[in-house]
């Protein structure tokens, strides 16, 4: 007789991979298992219970839609990065700012737009949980197509501002996207199905940026175009109406061949006509606070680097930064998202099997402190001429630092199990959402400022913003280790008692 395999903590039996895997039961206090309490409407018999769930956990990950659902989400990166390499000029031309104060509307535009999202994002998961992923998605994509399109044809500042913040309001793309993704997978494939959600979202923000910068002002740029009026009177109208044809095309697609998958994890068995819970009774679900807070700890982070990074490679080197030219830095930031795209294409999903959710976030909330040290650390290579350990430890730590960008999808994960139910998806991605757009709204501009009063001042030799994001990469070391045991992605195999 095969020796019995160990029990986990939860008194059941760690599962190989020849044997269907489950979650680990734990005992509501009426006696109910968890898994049964959060059915909602499953069949009252173990015996089918415990076959249906089965069933579900061993279904195969739908690729197609799965693929259809991750070249929807491009528009909304295209469309939010796609203006940012004319932008500033636009205002300045077209909104007639002065350069002294570009910067200034610039920024107030992305607020605007990301203070939008912040409003409305929660409407539209409730939305979505109430008539449907589908219509949302597809109406989304219509609202967020035109506006982006309107954006180029502006004559003002506030036309500009008026425009962004239209797409803005139609954030319901990327809400039901993500839970259309999370039902069309199982516990066993979120991992792989999230890598090219989070893969085809690298894609967006390379794509947005060339279409921008290639397209605006053709009049002056392409022969073709030279003659043609509208492009002399709206030079940045072409790149808006490129990104409005891309999410013409997704829009149709989407209405098509994407199918609906809010009742798609329902039992055959099911008469539930439960509707869903309301915001606060899902913020009030156990675990699920806590693991909103870790999504803004990580958003937060993410932002900050990204804000700071581009600056800080043009900083002077007595300064603190690297001093790097324009090609140098647009190097360094794109081998960073090369290699964080290879982590999730090739990593995380084996790695996510093998240690689960909490794994990969701890181990990426122990290398965060160590790739952040790397600011001042290079820094003073630079200072002190040491070349050599300079390019040693400079792309390897960019290479092996990358890695990082698996927690971003690792709490999305979290965030997956939490849920009380699949009803909830999509008002529970709203409430992340909108903590992430709500961060995004403040997080670059106080990140900046930080890193230019550490610079100006010359405080801690120019490096007071690696060092408060190094303390602050501590404490979300510190508060991984609060994740629930539900949202921990561990799984285990159920056994019979005679068996233990």
């Amino acid at each position: 007789m095969a020796p019995a395999k160990p029990l986990s903590p939860d008194g059941v039996r760690a599962a190989d991979e020849t044997t269907p895997l489950l979650v680990a039961p734990t005992t509501e206090p009426n006696g109910e298992s968890a898994t049964a309490a959060i059915s909602n409407g499953k069949t009252d018999d173990p015996e089918e219970q415990h076959q249906d769930e089965i069933e579900e956990e061993d279904e195969p990950l739908p690729i197609g839609q799965i693929l259809l659902l991750c070249f929807a989400r491009l528009m909304e990166p295209i469309a939010f990065f796609g203006i940012f390499p004319f932008l500033n000029k636009m205002i300045h031309e077209t909104g007639g700012v002065d350069k002294a104060d570009v910067g200034f509307y610039s920024g107030l535009i992305e607020s605007l737009f990301s203070l939008t999202q912040v409003c409305v994002m929660i409407a539209w998961g409730r939305a979505a949980d109430r008539i449907g992923r589908k219509p949302v998605l597809v109406f989304s994509l219509c609202g967020v197509t035109i506006a982006t399109g309107a954006f180029g044809f502006s004559t003002s500042f506030w036309q500009m501002a008026f425009f962004r913040c239209l797409a803005g309001v139609f954030a319901g793309t990327i809400v039901t996207i993500r839970a259309m993704i999370s039902e069309n997978s199982t516990k066993k494939t979120q991992a792989q199905a999230f890598s090219w959600f989070a893969f085809s979202g690298y894609i967006g923000i390379s794509l947005g940026p060339f279409i921008g910068g290639t397209l605006e002002n053709p009049a002056e740029k392409f022969a073709f175009f030279k003659n043609i009026q509208l492009f002399k009177d709206f030079p940045y109208a072409l790149p808006t109406i490129a990104i409005a044809s891309f999410g013409f095309v997704a829009a149709v697609i989407s209405a098509l061949f994407i199918k609906e998958t809010l009742h798609r994890h329902e039992s055959k068995g099911s008469t539930d006509n439960t509707p869903p819970k309301s915001t606060w009774e899902i913020i009030k679900a156990p675990g699920v606070a806590i693991v909103l807070g870790l999504y803004g700890f990580t958003m937060l982070m993410a932002f900050a680097y990204t804000a700071v990074l581009p600056v800080y490679l043009f900083t002077d080197i007595k300064l603190g930064g690297l001093q790097f030219p324009p090609l140098g830095i647009s190097i360094v930031m794109g081998v960073g998202g090369l290699a964080q795209a290879v982590y999730l294409l090739l990593i995380f999903t084996p790695l996510q099997k093998r240690f689960g959710t909490v794994g990969v976030m701890r181990l990426c909330a122990y290398v965060w402190p160590f790739f952040f040290s790397l600011g001042p650390i290079l820094n003073t290579f630079r200072r002190h001429d040491a070349m050599v350990p300079f390019w040693v430890f400079g792309p390897s730590g960019l290479a092996l630092g990358s890695g990082v960008a698996m927690a971003f999808t690792a709490v999305q994960l979290a965030l997956n199990d939490i849920s009380p139910s699949h009803k909830e998806f999509g008002t529970l991605n709203a409430l992340a959402l909108a903590t992430s757009s709500g961060t995004r709204a403040f997080a670059p501009a106080l990140a900046t400022s930080i890193y230019a009063v550490g610079v100006g001042k010359q405080i801690a030799a120019g490096h007071l913003f690696w060092l408060i994001l190094i303390a602050t990469a501590l404490l979300y070391a510190a508060a991984v280790r609060w994740l629930p045991k539900k949202a921990e992605g561990k799984y285990y195999k159920k056994v019979d008692t005679d068996d233990a």
